[in-house]
């Protein structure tokens, strides 16, 4: 039980005893005092006039001198107004310590037989080219989620639907057959993500140069764009697609192939993974029977040109189309297409969808087609709507120079890493010393990119991210690395010890703050907030610098005394390593 659970059943059972007030101790929210008056938690009286028919003062002075009296775990109080601060006994907080040192998953809720299930879909890229640095903070945001939601007890599917059809595949498909000279990514030496990319900006390139010469021959921009010969064959390509011609099918299976096993290695290096990945190529002909069924239904309808629609206008939206006139799909329809066949593979009860803020019109059709198609999770499901993010210009240059591409970053912040930790690696064997280059520089980008809320966009600098002071991913992996260090000076330490000290001011309030870490997570959860467990880590490591600075752990004399320091160390350890690791972060031994 949490100390801010029994002060608030202490403060119903005050209530009730002082003036017969019967208040749920769940209404009751004693929040964390501030840091300019003495106590640990304070409880606001003023909800509670009515009952006492008293001032604020003597009303917050009665309900603690009755805790003081009857709670144990309240050691004195005092009254600012309407506010009744609380100090916590510090024999309660030795005892916490105890307990919270004692289980292993201290602030992780497991999933059981009947908890729900959670589906969370990201990444989501088109096979025409690499990942870039959108796709990271995707990726990141939707991998973290999915954690922060299986440590409150749910069942989770991490999914990603991959857009590997339409009208851009064959633009690079037709340019490797143009001008690949049958390259592979082993004869290029180059991922096949990237190698797939460079035909897509070299069929671009030649596009425009098409386009270019039709418009000095008097045409207009679109005339020229619909009529340019590249455009023409890559719509062919798609029509023959479509209607299944062999060749260009095993072409397209063919390329996809290097794409995915390029994607792989990005996303290993990134530290993120799938349950289940879904195609387009699967999903949108299971769209089209869905929407075509609709129209029997009398929830979509059918224009003169053959187009199909869905009204809703009702909704206060407008006219969705669903169906071209010539009976090919739009992403609306994959979508419902991919929503019926994870609806078939699992018992969704809830549906998150991670993209970007420039889509919420999309899921605002989509929760209400699928709540009319029958699906019990339509209505309700989440769009977990981001910013963007970008870098500063001039830090980096792309392969494309439009776009940062994932691989590119990946590599520079390891090897911004590597420089800026030149002098505390030296005594690392050189393969020791990679390894944590490679854990600083991925933990510096993941928490940089995490820590900010979700909904706002941002800015990243790499540089300032590996700063090994501030608010950043290396401090805290310096801080776990520097408790390690202790711990292995110390000889190890036993985390069922329970040492009689009791505890100091800063003690007790280190102790407080790690005791909040299950709240900070089922608030994460709540919310859907990587950055809340991202702060509450960096407020931790910050509070346990100066409690490292401010008292001596190896060399205090007091043996319980020091037994408690090395627990409380080790306690905060642990809890930084499982705070970071549901934002996708590792934690080095050393540094």
């Amino acid at each position: 039980m949490t100390v801010e659970s029994i002060i608030a059943q202490g403060v119903s059972k005050a209530l009730a005893a002082l003036y017969g007030a019967e208040v749920p101790a769940a209404s009751i929210v004693p929040q964390q005092t501030r840091k300019e008056f003495e106590g640990n938690l304070t409880v606001v009286v003023f909800p509670y006039l009515k009952a006492s028919r008293k001032a604020p003062e003597a009303t917050a002075t009665e309900i603690g001198e009755w805790l003081v009296a009857n709670e144990p775990a309240v050691s004195r109080f005092n009254v600012v107004k309407g506010f009744l601060n609380i100090s916590v006994d510090p024999a309660f907080w030795l005892s916490m310590i105890h307990s919270i040192a004692a289980d292993p998953e201290f602030g992780i809720r497991k999933a059981g037989p009947d908890s729900d299930l959670v589906m969370v879909e990201y990444s989501s890229p088109n096979t025409n080219k690499p990942l870039h640095l959108g796709h990271v903070r995707n990726n990141l945001l939707g991998y973290s989620l999915a954690c922060i939601l299986a440590a409150n007890g749910h069942k989770v599917v991490k999914t990603n639907i991959v857009n590997d059809r339409g009208i851009h595949i064959c633009k690079s498909m037709l340019a490797w057959q143009k001008w690949g000279d049958g390259a592979t990514p082993e004869s290029t030496g180059k991922k096949g993500d990237h190698l797939i990319g460079d035909f897509y900006v070299a069929f671009d390139k030649h596009y425009r140069q098409e386009v270019k010469e039709l418009m000095e021959k008097g045409m207009t921009e679109d005339q020229a764009k619909a009529e340019a010969p590249l455009m023409l064959e890559a719509r062919e390509m798609l029509r023959k697609w479509e209607a299944g011609d062999p060749e260009v099918r095993e072409l397209w299976k063919t390329m996809n192939g290097w794409v995915y096993k390029g994607f792989d290695e990005t996303y290993r290096r990134l530290g993120v993974d799938f349950d289940k990945i879904y195609y387009e190529s699967d999903t949108y002909l299971e769209g089209k029977d869905l929407v075509l069924g609709g129209i029997e239904k009398g929830i979509m309808y059918r224009k003169e040109d053959g187009s199909v629609w869905a009204d809703l206008t009702g909704d206060g939206l407008d006219h969705k189309l669903l169906l071209r006139a010539d009976g090919t799909s739009v992403y609306m329809t994959q979508d419902i297409g991919t929503a019926k066949l994870r609806y078939q593979d699992y018992p969704i009860d809830k549906m998150i969808y991670v993209v970007g803020n420039e889509q919420n019109y999309h899921f605002q059709v989509l929760s209400l087609l699928l709540d009319r198609l029958g699906f019990k999770w339509g209505k309700d499901l989440t769009h977990f709507s981001y910013g963007m993010v970008e870098l500063p210009e001039g830090k980096m240059k792309s392969r494309e120079g439009t776009v940062v591409d994932a691989d590119d970053l990946l590599d520079k912040m390891v090897d911004d890493a590597r420089e800026m930790s030149a002098d505390r690696f030296s005594d690392m064997p050189a393969e020791e010393a990679a390894e944590v280059a490679r854990m600083v520089g991925l933990g510096a980008l993941k928490y940089f990119l995490l820590k900010v809320d979700p909904k706002k966009n941002m800015l990243f600098n790499p540089k300032e991210s590996i700063d090994f002071n501030g608010n950043t991913g290396p401090f805290l992996q310096y801080t776990y690395a520097r408790i390690q260090s202790v711990i292995r000076k110390a000889g190890g330490i036993d985390m069922s010890a329970t040492p009689d000290a009791v505890p100091n001011e800063k003690e007790s309030t280190l102790i407080q703050k790690v005791a909040d870490f299950p709240g900070v997570v089922a608030e994460a959860g709540r919310t859907y907030s990587p950055a809340l467990i991202a702060n509450y880590c960096y407020d931790l490591a910050k509070e346990y610098n100066q409690f490292y600075h401010d008292y001596s752990i190896l060399r205090e004399e007091d043996a319980s005394v020091r037994s408690l320091r090395l627990l409380l160390s080790a306690v905060v350890a642990r809890t930084l390593k499982t705070g970071v690791g549901l934002l996708g972060m590792e934690m080095p031994e050393r540094m």
